[in-house]
């Protein structure tokens, strides 16, 4: 499942969020992110090492994918002699060889992605997901990671490369498989942003998801009192003040609205008050998930 969207829209709480109620329902599964940030061991109170599958939760785990570490694991994987390997796989020839290779980044981030849930994995021991939850990089570069297995098929034609983008590339195509979930706020530029996400994959998303959406506490009815009321010549600091809070939530609230009536029946999430968001913020979302689903 990849998680697509606007920077700044809460992919990675919903990443972590998707995982919790995954884990919940009894399967293995991992959040990946690509950022480098370690954003989602941060939301459990956790530490974890790039390129480290580390548990966050009984029954979920997290990695921030190293595109040298997978570099590294494809080469120990496909050449025969481990000094080779070793040699090809030093960070300076990956500098090297990822600067005069557009893509490769991509494709080894993708292909240690796809990794993650094949039953004979690379690394020695290691049990396969049932389910890999991706917190895809912003729109642009959440595109390209999608693209990049097809695009290194096509120029490789023949040989290990070129077999293992076809089947990373059918596995990406086959819905049954890979969930294509966008992500945004419900302001104006998120939208477009996601409305631009789901053209671009020629109207294929899975699920298109909102956080932030706040309470509609007022009826139509309502708003027009409190504009009225507010207008009134003789009222209290106090009374003034409680009305344009009222009125200014009521018109954010119809803002909203109008946004979330762009988008294909999405699925909304509220918005979640607090310093910090933890586990227990996760736990909320996951329940407003799971009941909006």
């Amino acid at each position: 499942m990849f998680l697509l969207g606007k920077g700044g829209v809460g992919r990675s709480t919903l990443a972590a969020t998707l995982g919790l109620l995954a884990a919940r329902q009894g399967r293995r599964t991992i959040v990946v992110e690509v950022s480098g940030r370690g954003d989602v061991p941060r939301l459990f109170a956790a530490k974890a090492r790039t390129g480290v599958e580390s548990e966050l939760a009984p029954g979920l785990w997290t990695l921030d994918v190293d595109p040298r570490q997978a570099l590294e694991e494809y080469l120990h994987d496909q050449l025969p002699l481990r000094v080779i390997a070793d040699l090809l796989g030093s960070s300076t020839t990956f500098g090297i060889v990822a600067a005069a290779t557009p893509g490769l980044r991509e494709m080894l981030t993708i292909g240690k992605i796809w990794e993650l849930s094949q039953p004979k994995r690379r690394v020695r021991g290691a049990a396969p997901y049932d389910v890999v939850v991706v917190d895809a990089p912003a729109t642009g570069h959440g595109l390209a990671l999608l693209d990049a297995p097809r695009t290194f098929a096509s120029a490789a034609a023949v040989g290990p490369i070129a077999r293992q983008g076809r089947r990373i590339a059918a596995t990406l195509r086959d819905r049954s498989l890979t969930a294509l979930v966008a992500v945004a706020t419900p302001e104006r530029a998120a939208v477009d942003e996601l409305i631009g996400l789901r053209r671009a994959l020629g109207g294929s998303l899975d699920a298109e998801i909102v956080n932030g959406v706040a309470a509609a506490r007022f009826s139509a009815a309502d708003a027009a009192a409190l504009r009225d009321a507010g207008e009134r010549p003789a009222l209290a600091p106090e009374t003034r003040h409680a009305l344009a809070a009222a009125i200014a939530a009521e018109s954010r609230s119809r803002a909203q609205r109008r946004q979330l009536a762009r988008l294909d029946a999405p699925l909304e999430l509220p918005l979640i008050l607090a310093r910090e968001l933890g586990l227990r913020e996760l736990e909320q979302l996951a329940d407003a998930l799971a009941a909006a689903a």
